[in-house]
Order: structure tokens, then sequence, then C-alpha cells
């Protein structure tokens, strides 16, 4: 059941591009910086130069030390050793087709996928950028993720373990009473119009209710765009009118530590500005969160806002399955764009659904008795692949919490653990710093004695945070999987394989399975050994993402220009003497800020709507809690002091517009920013003075006025 010609999910033109079964490859091109670490044992030993620590012991503070897992860790690993992975992986980059179809064999196939396993053209000189990975194969990754693993005897398996804001609020789901509802809501949906290929607009917290509709969606072949319920009415509205959907779910409100967040006030304001813009929503359904807010002081609109208890719970709890062709779409997330538009990133079913099941198995060395627990919100990719599908499509037991990690106190988290037993937890290291600043006393309370495997997401961890990871909270015994990927990627692209590679705090190691990241240099050509450049990634995977919705121009430009015939990443890279890759950041105009990342011209652009600022110009700096922290530079309109008033406002303007993260941790008054001739402004000179970096501002004399920046070098501290 292929995808109907004309769909609003077209991803391109058409185009001829090659479809091989098998790359051309030599083992010294794509193993070349895999291969110097191939022969270390798989526990401590001599090694040259180097401080070698088994798992156990307490770490030690240098910074090039290697972390070894013990011989019991690596011994019931699945990947053992640095041997076992090469081996894989070499298979997985010589063979893909091969090493891909075993592993896609192991889930459920309604019918079998197209001779060739996948088609792929990653280079715009040779025509339209086009990937697809098991065309013609049908199946659905609802039934995969519930279905399956029901028929296969794990129905009383607990699926969720929800813990609520308060201690006291929690609740389980097993597989079979996920799917139940899962049905239920499936039912709903489809009884009010919805279709194969319609669009949903999902703005819910951590509830259970938010994995189980993106569930129900891929059960009927809908496609959902959950939208993180932090962002405001204005850019909840903007997704609206981008992807038109049919139906918008929400909750009433939802607590967020001590405080109430009106979440419906926010969708209504999003619906009337939509509107306005030309996209009407018919129906809201609405799940009545109690423990934020009664039903009785909702603001309601009759005929278009319905409440999920009054109508879910009366449908059947079966429900057919949607069958759908593996590059038939299933998600739309918007992530922020350095043009200041969010980008509609289209993942497809069948590749992203293998690539996600095979890299949480094997990234955290999943096994069956495991209880999982992943800290973000499904509103963000982390969330979609590692608490929702990567999961569940292992039969995973997982924990969903809906409150702030440090309510009522700092150790709220190791009390979630000991509670549910938590053996892999996978966070931000933005909330490793967080907590770090806070006492050890916090940690030490709670025992953590089930914790087995750590991780790591969002943005490069420092290698301090690493280790107070590691020391404090892992008792020196538990691995640190420190992921670098994308929401473009659908999944994990660079990290450790707990029971294979020796560590090294705050380095990604190795890439995963099937992927082949290179570094370049400005010129596009591929650097050798130790060296730091742009991460590219040549060769398409399973999981990436197949273009951005409605605009496949942009696509190309954004990922495929920069570097013709590789993937651009847009972060920098460097590669260590021993072949391990250590992330450097953005390298262009977004700032990841506690792994959100937000376009800078998104804020230059909430900030001059204000009446009173007549220019801005944002850039990130490094933040100790959130790795990046926004640093806005703001000329107000002439006649218009300086004032803490005004600086409180602009900042509430961007809160209000964008979202409370997206929010400048500083306002540095600027009577004229550094301007080119030609008006372009010169960031590089901004970075330096938000960093106070003053000795490396370089050559100012091509500014139509240089002494812009001796004044902006003056208010630096106002």
């Amino acid at each position: 059941m292929a995808s109907s010609s004309g769909s609003d999910w077209s991803l391109g033109g058409e185009s001829s591009f090659p479809c091989p079964s098998g790359r051309k490859l030599t083992t010294s091109d794509h193993l070349r910086h895999v291969q110097s670490m191939a022969n270390v044992p798989s526990a401590a030993g001599a090694i040259p130069h180097l401080n070698a620590v088994i798992l156990g012991e307490a770490l030690a503070s240098e910074e090039d030390e290697l972390v070894f897992p013990s011989v019991e860790f690596s011994r019931q690993a699945l990947v053992p050793s640095p041997r076992k992975y090469l081996e894989m992986y070499k298979r997985s980059i010589e063979d893909p087709a091969r090493f891909w179809s075993d592993i896609a064999s192991e889930l459920y196939w309604k019918e079998k996928w197209d001779k060739e396993v996948y088609c792929e053209n990653l280079d715009v000189r040779e025509g339209t950028v086009k990937i697809e990975w098991f065309k013609g194969g049908i199946t659905n990754i609802c039934y995969n993720c519930l279905d399956r693993n029901v028929e296969s005897g794990l129905g009383d398996k607990i699926a969720f373990l929800w813990e609520g804001n308060e201690p006291e609020l929690d609740g389980t789901l097993t597989y079979k009473e996920l799917l139940h509802k899962v049905c239920q809501l499936a039912n709903y949906l489809k009884d009010v119009g919805v279709k194969k290929g319609d669009a949903l607009v999902v703005y819910l917290p951590m509830l259970m209710e938010l994995p189980m509709t993106m569930l129900a969606c891929a059960r009927i072949g809908a496609v959902h765009s959950v939208v993180f319920a932090g962002f405001s009415a204005e850019s909840l509205a903007q997704r609206i009118v981008d992807c038109k959907p049919k139906v918008v779910i929400t909750c009433n409100a939802v607590k967020r530590g001590p405080k109430v967040i009106n979440l419906k006030e926010i969708v209504d304001a999003a619906l009337i500005e939509s509107a306005r813009n030309g996209v009407s929503v018919d129906v809201c359904l609405t799940y009545e969160n109690m423990s934020a807010m009664k039903r009785e002081t909702t603001k309601w609109q009759s005929g278009r806002d319905i409440w999920w208890q009054d109508v879910v719970p009366k449908y059947s709890t079966m429900c057919p399955v949607e069958w759908v062709d593996a590059e038939d779409p299933l998600f739309l997330l918007y992530t922020s764009g350095s043009t200041g538009k969010p980008k509609g990133v289209l993942h497809t079913t069948g590749g992203y659904m293998v690539y996600t099941a095979t890299t949480f198995k094997y990234a955290f060395d999943y096994k069956p008795s495991d209880v999982y627990w992943c800290t973000a919100d499904c509103g963000w990719i982390t969330g979609h692949s590692y608490v929702a599908y990567g999961p569940l499509l292992n039969g995973a037991s997982v924990v969903i919490f809906e409150g702030a990690p440090n309510y009522p106190d700092s150790g709220r988290c190791w009390e979630i653990v000991d509670k549910y037993k938590v053996s892999i937890f996978y966070t931000a290291p933005t909330l490793v710093r967080s907590l770090m600043r806070d006492s050890d006393e916090y940690v030490n309370r709670y025992s953590r004695k089930s914790l087995r495997v750590l991780g790591s997401v969002g943005e490069p961890i420092n290698p301090s945070a690493w280790r107070w990871f590691f020391n404090i909270v892992g008792g020196s015994k538990c691995p640190i999987s420190d992921t670098w990927w994308q929401t473009e990627t659908g999944g994990f692209m660079i990290t450790p394989l707990p029971g294979a590679w020796p560590q090294k705090p705050g380095s990604a190691t190795f890439p995963f399975f099937g992927v082949q990241p290179v570094i370049v240099n400005e010129n596009g050509q591929e650097i050798d050994g130790e060296c730091n450049g742009y991460l590219c990634l040549k060769g398409s995977w399973p999981g990436a993402f197949r273009t951005l919705y409605g605009d496949h121009e942009r696509y190309e430009t954004t990922y495929f220009k920069p570097f013709p015939g590789y993937y651009f990443s847009g972060d920098g890279c460097s590669r260590d003497k021993d072949g391990y890759h250590w992330l450097t950041g953005r390298v262009d105009d977004v700032i990841n800020v506690s792994g959100h990342r937000i376009g800078t011209t998104e804020v230059e652009s909430a900030l001059v709507s204000h009446p009173q600022c007549a220019e801005a110009a944002v850039v990130g700096v490094e933040h100790e809690v959130k790795g990046q922290g926004i640093y806005a530079f703001v000329t107000p309109v002439e006649g218009t002091d300086y004032s803490e008033e005004l600086r409180k406002t602009l900042i509430l303007r961007v809160r209000k517009q964008i979202g409370a993260f997206s929010a400048p941790d500083k306002i540095h008054w600027a009577p004229g920013l550094p301007k080119t001739r030609s008006g372009k402004i010169m960031r590089r000179i901004l970075r330096k003075i938000a960093s106070r970096q003053l000795d490396e501002l370089g050559d100012t004399s091509t500014l139509a006025d240089p002494s812009v920046v001796d004044q902006l070098i003056a208010l630096a501290d106002i």
C-alpha cells in the first residue's frame, strides 16, 4: 500500500538516482578511524600514555583517561568487546542491505520490502536528494510496539510506570492495557473523521496519554505532530498553520513543581491565531488533568472542545491496524532553523522503526529485566525515539515522569530510581550540571543500586559533569552512553556501546552500526587522523529524515548543499589520536540550550517586535548549567533609556512569543552593532565580546564603524 501520488507528504520532485545493493568502499576507507583501538583488552590493561580505569574504581581527574567496563559487565553485554563491535560495524558498512534486512526481519512485516533494501542520493550535483529504506514493505509501528509484544506473551508486563508531579501520584499500564487504551483513542479519532495521512497536533505534558496518542495516530496511519507543552501560543499556532491538523489534542493544565500552567488557554489562543491565518480546527480533544485543574474552572468552547474522559473510554478496545508502506509518513517534528521559521522534519515509518529499535537495544545494552527511564519530554525527538518507540519495540518497561526533577527537592530523580528500581537512566547534561550544583547528599541519601547503565543526550557533556555522573550517581560502576544524534537523524549516530569500548569522559566515542561520520575542512575535503572540522555523514541510514515538510528545497539547501555528497550535521567535531569523536557544538546560528535548538533569528524577531527595540543580535555563550545560554545585544529606539524595566519586558516578550526556555540570559545594551559596509552583522565579534575574549577580537577595520566595538565593551556590565 504505497502513498498516494500528489500527497501533501511528498518527499520532493521525481529524479532518477542510484539504488545500490551495497556501497563500494574499501576497508581502509570506512574503518580507518575505528580500527586504532580495536585491539584493546576488554578489561583494564597497560595502556601507554593513558590512565586506565576499571568500572567500580573511583575515576581519576586526568583529561586523557580510559574507562573500561568490568569483565563481568562485558561478559554479559550484547556487544562485549571492541573486536565484536568492529566485526558488526564492518558488516553494516560493507553490506548494509543484508545487515539491516536481518535486523528488520526480527520485526513484523505484513509484506516484505522490494528487492532493493534502500535507495539513496545524497549528492545534490546528481539530482534530487532522496532516501528510501524498505520501500514496498508493509508494516505498522504501533502493531510492532504493542500487539507483537502482547502476542509474544508480554501482555501482563508493565509498559509504563507513570510518576506524577507530586510524589504520591503514580500509575501503571501493562502492554495489554496500553493496547486497549490506544485502540479506544484510535477508534474515536476515526469516528471524528481522521484518516490515513491526516495530521494531528498534540500539545500534552508527560502523561501516559502523550505516547498513547502517538501510538493511536500510528495505528490508523495518521501523522502526529507533537508540540512541546512549553511553547507559546504563537509558536503553537505557527505549527498548526503549517501542517493543518484535523484535530488538536491537549489537556486543561499541568503542574510543574508548585506552578500550574494553563495549557488549554494557550491552545485556545493558538486556535484563534491559526484561524486568522486561514486554518480552523473543528475538534479540540482535552484530557482533564485533575491534579492540576478541575474541568469546572476550564474555559470551554462548545461544539469544538471535547473532554477525553467523556468520549474515549466508550469506544471498543479493539481497533484494526492500518497497514502502511515503510516510506509512508509517521510523524512531523518541528525544530528551530537559522532563518527564523521552524523546520518540519518528516520521518517515515519503516526505517525509523528499525533504527530506533536497534539503537535503543545496543546503545543501552538492553535486557528484558531492565527498567528504563528517559527524562526527556515527547515534545522533542528524544521522547519520540527513546521514550515511546525504541523502548516499546523492545518490550521494555518505561518510566514516564510528569514533574520537575528538583521538586520537591533535588533528590527527586534518585527517589524515582529507587522507587521503580530503574536500571537504565538517560538524561541531559543540563540536568546533570544542575544537580551537581546541589549537595551530593541529595544523591547519597538514596541507594541507586539498581542502576546499570547511564546515558547522556542533547549536547556534549563536559568531562567534569561526566565524572560527577559516573562517580556520584553511578557509584563508579555504570558505563555512560554519551549519545550524539539529532532530530533529523532519528536515532543515535555516534555513541559508546557500554560493554564494548573503553570510554573517555566527554567523548561520544565511535559511530553506531551503518553510520559513516567524516570530518571535513571548509572546502569539503575529508580530513584524516587527529583533526578538527565540520562533522558530516556519508551514505544514508534507516532512521534518516526524508524531507522538510512542504519545503524539499530548504531540506537540500540546509543539509546537503554546504558539502555536496554529504549530509552536513551543522556541528563541529574533533577526532583525537585514538579515533574518538568529540563534539564541539553548533557551527551555525542555532543555539543549543539544554538540548533545545533555538534559532537566533527566532529570538531576534521576538525582541524587535517590542516597540522600544530597534535592533537585536543574538549569540550563544557557554553556560554552566544549560551548555549554551542566550546572549542578546539590543539597540533600543532613539530616545529610549537603558533600564531594568525595559530589560525585563524584552525578556518577557521572548518568553511569550517562543517559550520560557528561549528567554535571554543576558541583555547587553548596544548603541549600535558591528556591521560590515554591506550591512552584515559581524557575529564573530559579538561572540568574543559576550564570552569576554576581548584579546581575540581580530581585525575590526572592515567594519563600517569600528568605534562601535569599544562602545559595546564599555557597556558589557551594565
